[in-house]
């Protein structure tokens, strides 16, 4: 019997990468039709300040956004935040801007704030969100140069400018959460609500 039970595929609102390995690896069936929405517009309309307030707002603002494509089919909606005192970042949109946040995190901690959420037809089936917290060692000016240079464009894939799963992970001397979380899906509890659903085997 296949682990995945469910008629249709679940459909992912991401264009993440990692949030497509790691639903593949756990088995799971799925489709990505990644949500094209204006993030920081959603932000403002829901009055939303705070970065774990925010994380679960965009979740659900993007699978609001394709739920209303495909009737009758789960959609999953995931983001994260990256909030450090009271800075919060977003994706760097250069070189100079990764720059500039991996300087902001260096020797402090921050912490990073995944959120889901799953819909159909409009209506919130599941939700969470998870909070883990990221300590980056006070490494050089001369080392970031060279990670900047070694991580290249992956470095703007990502708020706070880094992949804890590849050579990110030179940047930390300490690391608390769960390492989904990190990665930008909260895995453990969306498999529970799935088997408890009836969605995978259990």
């Amino acid at each position: 019997m296949p682990l995945w039970l469910s008629r249709q595929p679940l459909v992912l609102a991401s264009k993440s990468d990692i949030r497509g390995k790691i639903l593949a690896a756990a088995g799971l069936r799925f489709e990505i039709r990644p949500a094209h929405i204006d993030e920081r517009a959603v932000e403002a309309e829901a009055g939303v300040s705070d970065a774990a307030a925010a994380a679960r707002v965009l979740a659900r603002a993007k699978a609001d956004a394709i739920a209303a494509t495909v009737p009758g089919r789960p959609v999953l909606g995931a983001d994260q935040t990256l909030a450090c005192g009271d800075m919060r970042l977003s994706k760097p949109v250069d070189a100079a801007a990764a720059a500039e946040q991996l300087r902001a995190l260096r020797g402090r901690t921050h912490e990073l704030h995944s959120a889901l959420a799953l819909v159909r037809d409009g209506t919130l089936l599941f939700s969470c969100i998870e909070t883990a917290r990221l300590t980056m060692r006070d490494f050089s000016d001369r080392f970031l140069e060279e990670y900047l240079d070694m991580a290249g464009n992956a470095a703007l894939t990502s708020v706070g400018a880094y992949q804890l799963e590849g050579i990110g992970i030179h940047l930390f001397e300490k690391v608390e959460g769960d390492y989904f979380t990190i990665l930008g899906l909260p895995l453990l509890q969306f498999l529970e609500y799935l088997r408890e659903h009836g969605f995978v085997d259990g």
